[in-house]
């Protein structure tokens, strides 16, 4: 078997038709600008969205795809309506939260709040859209549980009211009251990011 090396996605090209139009529309919903560097004929403006540890780039001569054409990349996060009701407020025409079921989509949120199957989408000026999915419990093998992380403030307080609320049922189920909650929080809270079977 051949050897193993890691290989981290940090950076996607995205192709945009006017780089300042692009930069202002990319700051106004909150991303963080990394860069804005001219090297010759060839301009680079990377952004990083909030808690993600890839960025994008675009600028000129950066790519020849034509603006517009990068289809349907995905933003993951936590609550898709909390995310839709952010994009709104910033000015973006944000999508109506969606799920996918076997015969299509479907309005409003998955039944249960299902991972991975809970959208809104977006676009840039120029076209390029960004599918944005709710992921609140990883598949098995997605996140290594040895090295469990969240990626901002808010990520982590929408885990532990998760925890709360299922610590919430499990000592219904119990009958009685769990002094060893914060033990229990963090089982829920570290199988719910690395995909194992979440503790009753």
């Amino acid at each position: 078997m051949p050897a193993t090396v890691d290989m981290k996605l940090e950076v996607v090209v995205i192709p945009v038709a006017d780089p300042d139009r692009s930069k202002e529309f990319y700051a106004g919903i909150g991303w963080r600008l990394d860069a804005d560097l001219a090297q010759g004929d060839v301009r680079t403006i990377q952004f990083t969205p909030p808690g993600s540890p890839c960025s994008v780039q675009f600028g000129r001569n950066k790519t020849t795809a034509a603006p517009g054409s990068a289809q349907n990349n995905y933003l993951v996060v936590t609550d898709a309506q909390e995310a839709r009701a952010a994009l709104r407020a910033a000015g973006v025409e944000a999508e109506e939260v969606f799920h996918v079921t076997p015969e299509g989509r479907a309005s409003g949120p998955a039944p249960q709040s299902r991972s991975y199957t809970t959208f809104t989408m977006f676009r840039d000026p120029d076209g390029n859209s960004w599918l944005v999915q709710e992921v609140t419990t990883r598949l098995p093998g997605r996140v290594d549980a040895a090295a469990t992380a969240y990626a901002s403030v808010e990520d982590l307080a929408n885990a532990m009211r998760r925890a709360s609320a299922a610590h919430g049922e499990h000592e219904k189920r119990t009958g009685q009251e769990d002094a060893n909650w914060p033990d229990w929080y963090a089982l829920y809270m570290v199988r719910e990011q690395s995909g194992e079977d979440l503790p009753t």
